[in-house]
This record gives structure tokens, sequence and C-alpha cells, in this order.
């Protein structure tokens, strides 16, 4: 999460939104399997999910990349 975190502000130029909600479903199942786990739910900005219609805002998928690289980089 800290590392997610200083990306989001370093990459995005964004002040993170952290928060506990009802979705990520992945993050539910796998936690359930795997036990304690600190696990985060993230990915471009998406609309209308799960139904006809779904949709991606392409610009976000750039940003997003950029965004995940620089996790990976530095776990």
């Amino acid at each position: 999460l800290r590392t997610a975190a200083d990306s989001c502000r370093r990459i995005l130029n964004e002040e993170p939104v952290i928060e506990a909600i009802h979705a990520g479903l992945e993050c539910g199942i796998i936690g359930e399997r795997a036990g304690e786990l600190e696990m985060i739910s993230l990915g471009p900005d998406i609309g209308n999910v799960h139904v006809p219609g779904e949709y991606v805002n392409a610009a976000s998928v750039d940003s997003f990349m950029k965004f995940l690289l620089d996790i990976l980089e530095n776990i």
C-alpha cells in the first residue's frame, strides 16, 4: 500500500484516496483463500461495469500503465 501510494504521488501527481469499499471481488476471493495479505485493487477508469455499454477511458490506460510499472519497479 505504501509503495502504491508513493507511486500515485510520483507518477499521477495526486494524493491517493485510501479506503475500504465493497468492491474488488478478486481481492476478496484471494484473501479468503490465502489468509492475511495486504492487497490493493487498481486499474484504469472504467464505467458501466459488467453491463452492456461497459467502457474504459482510453486516456487513463496510459497513465495507469506508468503507475503500475512504477509500483512494480519499487516493490
